[in-house]
């Protein structure tokens, strides 16, 4: 039986495969980068969710810094607000699922 969770994991999901523009970067490498997206986050509705991936940045796949020197992608499955057991973004201004091989531009180990 699916939860809700799941319906919008595979909405989210369908919303990104169908080509929706999102604003992968810049990345929110700074503090000041960062409140800025989280309050533009905060200023939407909370099932404006096309709205919620396209500011947050949201990819299908792992965030592979150009030119870094280090192997590590940035994932949902590597980052700080990622709940492994439901596979769910805590960061208070997303607060969606997601899946582990995803990312968005707020992304923190």
């Amino acid at each position: 039986m699916a939860t809700g969770d799941d319906s919008l994991r595979t909405m989210l999901r369908v919303m990104l495969q169908s080509g929706l523009k999102t604003k992968s970067e810049p990345r929110a490498y700074t503090s000041e980068e960062g409140l800025r997206i989280a309050a533009r986050l905060r200023s939407l509705s909370a099932t404006a969710f096309a709205e919620k991936l396209t500011v947050a940045g949201f990819t299908l796949s792992p965030y592979a810094p150009p030119h870094s020197e280090d192997d590590l992608s940035q994932s949902c499955e590597t980052c700080m607000y990622y709940v492994t057991h439901r596979r769910f973004c805590e960061l208070p201004e997303l607060n969606v699922p997601v899946e582990k091989e995803w990312s968005c531009r707020l992304w923190r180990i």
